[in-house]
């Protein structure tokens, strides 16, 4: 999910201030340029987008340019819901596919499947289409994905002499286990997950071992804690409490708090977002190595191994703009196979277009790109996408009742209660 820590940027700060105020005339006024809200925040996707909006504009007459609007992603959902009631929605709008069920099931969002050009359809494999289609219809172009990755001390991983894996060939489940143990020594833990947010982590990696959390049930989303849905989470309370080769310290970090205790020796492994590369690439201190490593796989349960779940970024338009085509024409247009690469690299993401994929500057073994590339086809919808009362159930009931089972202070059948209970009461009141 894209919606994680975030450095202080100017971009988050301008957020605020620009997404309700930046748009002249409205959605329904054909006077001005179509309105496009963009959540880039790293200063190079920033100004690829910009780029390209000017691309378009210098190609196109007045009357189809569009306006480059800054948003926050910490803030976007409450704006967006404020402009979309308030009849000033942005034309063309930047977000994630999780963030798009309940603005689609409100009808602020069009159904974009009699606009998309073929071109646009037959590049994005169907896998991906299906991360933002829901009730009928698709709500966003998910052109951006993020994986999650093992981020690690090459010194201390070699050392050990544990065997490096690859994409290819990834650790298994318990293989990790072992290694973490391995690189377990003095003041060094072997891994630190970071779990101040610990919910789509948690549900999205449970894929890999055959679970989802989040089942379909006679036609109904239904919550369930069985093995399959619980063995990584078991697997990261036993590191902790059991095995003692994960710090119990980083529980309540966010990602980008690990990094210091990983570039001091504290942490050999870090599970981290494909995006944080950047952070390590500016922030590691000279000399430092580190090399990026897929997730440890699932054996033995079907539909797992190397799946992981994710909530790709989108591109979507609004339903009260009266320019649906020209907004899709640029939607179109920054998607565009050499365009979404550009926009990837600057993003550090990996695209879900298969030509991007095959883009030369994203192919590269340098800060582990070809990493992440290579996780592409092992990507699914994250479970919690299209599930209506997934927000309230992930405030109230999941972050507290997980942060409380890593923590030590409740038993797996106490946090599988809370998660099955609580969590099927509040999906009800959404489905009746």
């Amino acid at each position: 999910m894209r919606r994680r820590d975030f450095l202080t940027t100017a971009a988050a700060a301008a957020g605020a201030t620009t997404l309700l105020g930046g748009c002249a005339g409205g959605p329904g006024d054909d006077s001005g340029p179509l309105d496009y809200l963009s959540l880039a925040w790293q200063k190079e996707s920033i100004e690829v987008n910009k780029a390209l909006v000017a691309e378009w504009n210098k190609r196109n007459p007045p009357s189809a340019r569009v306006r480059y609007v800054q948003g926050a992603w910490e803030s976007v959902h409450d704006q967006l819901l404020t402009s979309f009631e308030g009849g000033e929605a942005p034309d063309i709008i930047h977000d994630e596919a999780n963030d798009l069920t309940d603005f689609a099931h409100g009808g602020y969002l069009a159904d974009l499947g009699g606009l998309l050009p073929a071109d646009l359809k037959k590049q994005i494999p169907q896998a991906s289409w299906d991360m933002a289609s829901f009730a009928g219809g698709v709500y966003g172009v998910p052109f951006l994905q993020e994986p999650r990755v093992l981020i690690a001390n090459r010194e201390l991983l070699e050392k050990s002499g544990a065997r490096m894996p690859t994409a290819q060939r990834p650790w298994s489940w318990a293989e990790f286990e072992d290694v973490a143990k391995k690189l377990t020594r003095g003041r060094t833990y072997g891994v630190a997950w970071s779990m101040k947010e610990p919910v789509n982590q948690s549900v999205n990696l449970a894929m890999t071992t055959g679970g989802a959390v989040f089942h379909r049930e006679g036609g109904k989303d239904v919550i369930r804690f069985g093995s399959a849905d619980s063995h990584v989470v078991e697997l990261i309370h036993r590191q902790v409490h059991q095995d003692r080769t994960a710090a119990r310290g980083s529980l309540g970090m966010a990602g980008s708090d690990t990094l210091p205790g990983f570039f001091d020796g504290r942490y050999a492994i870090v599970p981290l977002n494909f995006s944080f590369r950047q952070q390590v690439q500016q922030q590691a201190p000279e000399g430092f190595e580190w090399v990026t490593l897929p997730m440890p796989a699932g054996t033995g349960a079907p539909g797992g191994g190397q799946l992981q779940g994710v909530s790709p970024q989108t591109l979507s338009i609004s339903q009260d703009t009266t320019r649906k085509k020209a907004a899709m024409a640029f939607v179109a247009f920054m998607t565009r196979p050499d365009h979404m690469a550009r926009l990837a690299e600057g993003d550090w993401l990996v695209p879900t277009g298969r030509e991007a994929l095959r883009d030369p500057a994203l192919n590269t073994e340098k800060h582990g790109w070809s990493t992440g590339l290579r996780t592409a086809s092992d990507l699914r919808g994250s479970p919690v996408l299209g599930v209506r009362g997934y927000p309230e159930w992930k405030d109230k009931v999941a972050t507290p009742a997980l942060q409380e089972y890593y923590g030590g202070s409740i038993s797996l059948s106490t946090l599988r209660d809370k998660l099955v209970d609580d969590g099927n009461r509040i999906l009800a009141r959404y489905q009746r």
